[in-house]
């Protein structure tokens, strides 16, 4: 299992921890993100983050691994691989702005479920998919995340685990230094991809 500098040299070393003015799913603005998905194309850096964070919920009863998409997919495909050969990986994605299940994916009510996302600030993406899953199981074990950019990110009673914390001042847009000293802003997360 990789510790937390390990973990967080994977995504020095791919360029994926950048600096600049970014523009957060969460709608905040940050002087720094975490592009998982740089990481993540090199399968070898994707297995070792992964099965780190599986390696958290080993031993736990768990039927499927749970992601919104987009950044979640590969994270819950190779979380549910290092847990298990009878372990599903699915991914809820957005219609209409809302979080589903498509593609023949399916909960039943007795699915012990483990959510999983690449990178958390506020986790609004992991609590609509804790209420998606809702719908279908109360059986949530857990919420797993490769980055925790220290958010306001609680899940109360759900054990959660996040393979490398960080504490990253996120700005409120109305409120931002890099606004305020001209620094061109950039989007790049994934939340608002039209289908």
């Amino acid at each position: 299992m990789l510790n937390r500098e390990e973990a967080l040299n994977i995504y020095k070393k791919r360029n994926a921890y950048l600096k600049g003015h970014f523009k957060l799913s969460s709608g905040l603005h940050s002087e720094y993100y975490l592009q998982s998905a740089l990481v993540l194309q090199y399968p070898h850096d994707a297995w070792q983050l992964c099965s780190s964070v599986a390696e958290h919920f080993r031993g736990m009863k768990i039927d499927v691994v749970v992601a919104p998409a987009m950044g979640g997919i590969l994270v819950s495909y190779d979380v549910a691989r290092a847990l298990g050969n009878s372990i599903r990986s699915i991914f809820a994605e957005r219609v209409d702005g809302k979080l589903t299940l498509r593609r023949g994916f399916n909960i039943s009510e007795d699915d012990n479920v483990l959510i999983v996302e690449d990178v958390v600030t506020t986790g609004k993406s992991v609590k609509e998919t804790i209420d998606l899953v809702k719908r279908y199981s109360e059986h949530i074990v857990g919420v797993g995340a490769l980055v925790d950019r220290g958010g306001s990110f609680n899940t109360n009673s759900i054990d959660y685990f996040a393979l490398i914390k960080l504490d990253i001042t996120n700005y409120e847009p109305d409120d931002c230094p890099l606004c305020k000293r001209g620094i061109p802003l950039e989007k790049p997360g994934s939340r608002f991809i039209k289908r």
